[in-house]
């Protein structure tokens, strides 16, 4: 074996590491504070509920825009805005997804928008925080509790751009928001999940 082949060896290890664990800092205090914008193509929104009892059933939602206003040193104060397209609605059964659109069940036509507006945020501890906050969804809107999870930031090396990564789930009855189709058959409590990219603003880079 040639002398400098431990080195390479030791190099290679170094950047599979370092392509493994990514470019975002897991560190909360290293987050820098400041503004920034839903990164749409990054951000998932998923429900699940049950489907008889049988099996858990799921479906997305995409096309999402909003705000993160965020100072490491002042969590409390933050503020999260996150707007969803009603009509983005996917569950890859294209029947379904129609279905749901229509005003048997969601009325995309009607409320074009499901929307979460943050009204306070308490840390709960080193990276995570519940987020209490006011989702409007089929014309209703109540308040509901993100229990949310910090998960890096750091520049995203292909648009360059500062981001922020977090995932954040409630559970919700969507007949307190008017969705009743089939309660109990189909499951009135659902599980919302979150995982929501924040980038700066195009203008302000």
């Amino acid at each position: 074996m040639s002398r400098f082949a431990p080195i390479a060896i030791a190099l290679l290890l170094r950047a599979t590491s370092a392509i493994a664990a990514g470019p975002a800092n897991p560190d909360p205090a290293a987050v820098t504070a400041g503004s920034f914008a839903v990164e749409p193509s990054h951000t998932r929104v998923q429900f699940t509920v049950s489907h008889m009892g049988f099996t858990n059933w799921y479906g997305d939602f995409t096309g999402a825009s909003g705000s993160l206003r965020i100072d490491p040193k002042n969590i409390a104060a933050s503020t999260v805005e996150i707007s969803i397209p009603t009509a983005s609605v996917s569950t890859t059964n294209t029947i379904l997804d129609g279905e749901l659109k229509s005003a048997d069940w969601f009325d995309a036509a009607q409320f074009p928008t499901i929307r979460f507006v943050s009204t306070a945020v308490k840390p709960t501890g080193p990276n995570t925080a519940d987020i209490t906050g006011n989702l409007s969804f089929h014309g209703v809107t109540r308040p509901v509790v993100l229990v949310a999870r910090f998960n890096g930031a750091g520049i995203n090396p292909i648009d360059k751009a500062y981001t922020l990564g977090f995932d954040a789930t409630t559970t919700i009855k969507r007949s307190d928001w008017g969705v009743k189709n089939y309660v109990p058959v189909i499951g009135d409590e659902t599980i919302l999940r979150i995982s929501a990219a924040f980038e700066t603003p195009r203008k302000a880079r």
